[in-house]
């Protein structure tokens, strides 16, 4: 057990380590192809960092033979949006005080409310969608064309979000490739350490997995609790780890952008897999955290319409949340 705490930790820094790469290549390739925030973080960034915990119920669902496998990949469906929507907002919302704390800003959020709106009010919709269409999972049709739907609909928000208004970035730190190699900042440089942080991302979130389903076993933790609660948060890390560096610099849009375009993307992709490949009979504690991710979404939208900026103290409303589930859970 001793070694595999050690190996947690060590998968924990390595994903950290990416998380700082990934962020300064986004940044730069952003900066480079004159995008707003709005692409940079709720596009750009939140599919880089949806990917781990997009491949986790393919792998478990298609090709996986264990016990509970199916559970599985149902719970890391589900748990991913629920798993933003309350501990990654907690954790942000955190971040800001801390760092305000510290002298290092101040607490108020200055985000691009017309961008989080259209992410949250997506999700809403879309993730809404999904989970009603349980009701009626055993219409096979109904399912498929409903599943296609929500496919389609990331296109158009694709289009939404980059048709609009946005602010450009500001302060990007050199590319660390091209500052470590004293080469000029191109774009093959700067794609070739996305991909850098992106594999050690990926990577290190396996292991890290591996160690917590080791660790959860030998704690005798079923397999869909372990999907809805483990396997999420080491998913989830880079989100959480790249938005505490984003608040660190005052970039609250794509800081809040990375966690709420990553909801809207796992709203299509993951789920979609899910209805079409798994019975997608969702009851429990799996509909349980879903209606909770709708619930925590649902309160900053209403916060950020009324007052056009989030707040720290909202977002940590996540947390309340977040252990209302696990009270429930256990």
């Amino acid at each position: 057990m001793s070694f595999n705490v050690a190996l947690l930790a060590a998968c924990l820094l390595l994903i950290l380590a990416s998380c700082y790469i990934f962020v300064n290549a986004v940044e730069c390739l952003g900066n480079a192809l004159d995008l707003h925030q709005g692409i940079v973080g709720s596009i750009l960034a939140a599919i880089g960092t949806a990917l781990p915990e997009t491949i986790i119920p393919v792998l478990a669902v298609l090709f996986s033979k264990s016990f509970g496998a199916r559970d599985v990949g149902i719970g890391a469906i589900a748990g991913a949006p629920f798993m933003l929507s309350t501990l990654a907002f907690f954790v942000t919302g955190l971040a800001v005080l801390v760092y305000s704390a510290l002298g290092k800003r101040t607490a108020v959020m200055n985000v691009d409310p017309a961008i989080i709106s259209k992410d949250l009010t997506f999700f809403l919709i879309i993730y809404g969608i999904a989970i009603g269409c349980a009701a009626v999972h055993a219409i096979a049709w109904l399912k498929v064309l409903i599943a296609v739907f929500l496919l389609l609909s990331y296109g158009v928000y694709l289009r939404l979000i980059v048709s609009a208004q946005g602010a450009q970035l500001e302060n990007v730190a050199p590319l660390y490739l091209a500052r470590y190699f004293k080469a000029p900042e191109t774009i093959w440089r700067i794609s070739a350490q996305l991909l850098i942080g992106l594999a050690l991302m990926l990577l290190g979130a396996h292991f890290f997995i591996a160690c917590l389903s080791a660790l959860s076993a030998s704690w005798g933790i079923a397999p869909l609790v372990l999907s809805l609660i483990v396997t999420p948060i080491a998913t989830e890390l880079p989100e959480k780890l790249n938005s505490i560096i984003w608040v660190g610099r005052n970039k609250e849009t794509l800081a809040i952008g990375n966690l709420t375009g990553a909801m809207v993307f796992q709203s299509c992709f993951p789920v979609v897999f899910g209805m079409i490949f798994t019975p997608w009979d969702i009851r429990g504690i799996t509909m349980v955290s879903a209606v909770l991710a709708l619930t925590g979404a649902a309160i900053n939208l209403a916060w950020l319409k009324i007052f056009k900026r989030m707040n720290p103290y909202v977002l940590m409303a996540g947390g309340v949340l977040y252990a209302i589930f696990l009270l429930f859970v256990f």
